[in-house]
């Protein structure tokens, strides 16, 4: 038996318990002839590609145009099978015989193999934090014959299919062997950028941190279901997609409503107004979880590795001020004092009154209890992302009121993902804190979400580290009911509201804007085939 949770579970708490033994085959689609170029507006620049180098959503955005995945979830969280035509599980549930459906080719035509696959989840599974714990069950991950792979457990793990399903960050893309060999400290760059999904990627046209281009893969044969988020069929009806980058939202704004540009992937909540009242434009949100609005910290360096610095900014942060700051209009936002996303699953109030109620006097207290003695302390401040950047203001105001020598230094958001994986000392080019955010989607509980790891230095960055986290994380992995899985995670959210590998900023929702003559848009992430451009 395995057990999952529905869209319909995730929001509104039932629970569901589903055996799996054989998934359906899909078979290729018609294909229909492609209708241009969508031009698009990314939420940031993309300078890294490779899919297993950074969490960041441009990098798994990148990833979906590209490279395919073995399982994938539909737009009610499911399961479903995409470039697997089924799975067959022991009786002991300690192995995994995953078959490939027939037409999986690589961009440059050569056949995708099972060990091109089977190489591909282990080198995701040395860096996504879902991963490595699916790893820590495995016995062994290899192939039989040219079609199906093998998965080996040592014990029965009930989130396998879950695992190597996940929608989001960081998503276990298949790749050729030449690149699944790779080592993960070895970046793939743009000419290896090679997978078997809907579209290619054009090296030659790549501008990093300005222009990506893509080109619709003719060859690529897709299931005969619907679409459905990153599940189903995946038609393409472009000739392709152009990434473009502006220096600003005003100019971004003037691309869309002159036309230069067909979609707005993020469109800032103060402007959306202005974009809802464009003649030929329209706007609308495509992801109903929604955002969690984080600060992360640095707990291996400098101040932030003290964890009553931490608690005592934690305390500080009013997350109303933050949202009316970062968000503006009370229709893009909510306040949230949980550490799983408001409305879903594993929501819940343990602890919640730390950061409910702040208290910046209190703050000043824990400040000098914890002994800090004004260093410096570094703020990676985005300026190229509205939101970060609006929140990061207030945030290092509210830290500035409680005595703490901040260093904000500016930079865009792609910098930030270079600077954030560094563990130098802060005299060696180190960091306390950046902004970012997760879709809800990355968080919907203790193990998808890899904020929420604490195993130190394989931890998400920031390096978080805490043994009685990880013990429930691994509890709530093992846990035999939803009920006790929510008493887990009751118990982390309280034990984490100890420890603050970082700030929980509150839920906001980012309204995306595209023309009229665009249709076929899927719910997030942002995915770019059954788009239709008339």
């Amino acid at each position: 038996m395995t057990f999952k949770l529905t869209r319909r579970d995730l929001l509104a708490g039932a629970a569901a318990t589903a055996g799996m033994s054989a998934l359906p085959f899909g078979m290729g689609r018609a294909r229909a002839a492609p209708s241009g170029i969508l031009r698009v507006i990314p939420h940031a620049s993309l300078t890294i590609l490779d899919p297993v180098a950074t969490t960041g959503y441009i990098v798994r955005n990148h990833g979906y145009l590209i490279y395919d995945t073995l399982f994938a979830q539909d737009a009610n969280l499911e399961v479903k099978p995409q470039m697997a035509s089924g799975v067959e599980i022991s009786d002991d549930n300690l192995t995994y015989r995953i078959s490939l459906r027939d037409g999986l080719a690589w961009h440059d035509g050569s056949p995708v193999t099972a060990e091109d696959c089977a190489l591909s989840l282990i080198r995701w599974g040395q860096v996504d934090g879902m991963g490595r714990r699916l790893f820590s069950y495995m016995e062994s991950c290899t192939h039989d014959g040219t079609d199906t792979i093998v998965l080996k457990l040592k014990n029965p793990y009930g989130l396998v299919l879950q695992s190597i399903g996940k929608l989001s960050t960081n998503v276990p893309f298949m790749m050729p062997k030449r690149m699944a060999e790779k080592p993960t400290s070895e970046r793939l760059t743009a000419e290896e950028q090679m997978g078997s999904g809907p579209f290619r990627f054009v090296a030659s046209e790549f501008r990093p941190g300005a222009r990506v281009v893509y080109e619709r893969n003719p060859d690529y044969v897709p299931r005969d279901e619907p679409a459905s988020n990153a599940a189903g069929g995946k038609v393409v009806h472009l000739e392709g997609v152009e990434w473009i980058n502006f220096p600003d939202p005003n100019t971004q704004l003037n691309a869309l409503m002159t036309g230069e540009v067909d979609y707005w992937e993020q469109v800032p909540a103060d402007l959306a107004p202005i974009v809802a009242g464009m003649p030929g434009v329209q706007i609308a949100n495509f992801n109903p979880l929604g955002n969690m609005g984080m600060a992360r910290f640095n707990s291996l360096v400098g101040a932030s590795a003290n964890p009553g610095v931490r608690k005592a900014i934690v305390r500080a942060l009013d997350q109303t001020a933050l949202l009316q700051a970062a968000v503006g209009s009370p229709d893009y936002y909510k306040e949230c004092y949980s550490v799983f996303p408001c409305d879903t699953t594993f929501a819940n109030d343990a602890d919640a009154s730390f950061i409910q109620e702040p208290d910046l006097e209190e703050a000043k207290r824990l400040l000098a209890e914890s002994g800090y003695d004004g260093e410096p302390f570094v703020v990676l401040a985005t300026t190229d992302i509205p939101v970060q950047t609006n929140y990061i203001q207030v945030i290092v105001d509210t830290m500035r009121r409680m005595g703490i020598n901040v260093d904000a230094q500016a930079m865009d958001w792609a910098t930030v993902l270079q600077r954030r994986a560094s563990k130098n000392p802060i005299e060696d080019g180190g960091w306390n804190m950046f902004v970012t955010w997760w879709e809800g989607a990355d968080l919907l509980d203790p193990v998808v979400q890899f904020a929420m790891s604490a195993a130190g230095e394989t931890a998400w960055v920031g390096w978080a580290e805490d043994q009685v986290i990880e013990g429930l994380r691994t509890e709530f992995a093992e846990a035999g009911s939803l009920d006790d899985q929510k008493e887990i995670a009751r118990q982390i959210q309280s034990r984490f509201f100890e420890q603050n590998f970082h700030a929980v900023l509150g839920q906001f929702f980012t309204p995306t804007g595209y023309r009229d003559n665009v249709s076929g848009i899927l719910e997030a992430p942002p995915f770019f085939w059954n788009i239709q451009k008339s």
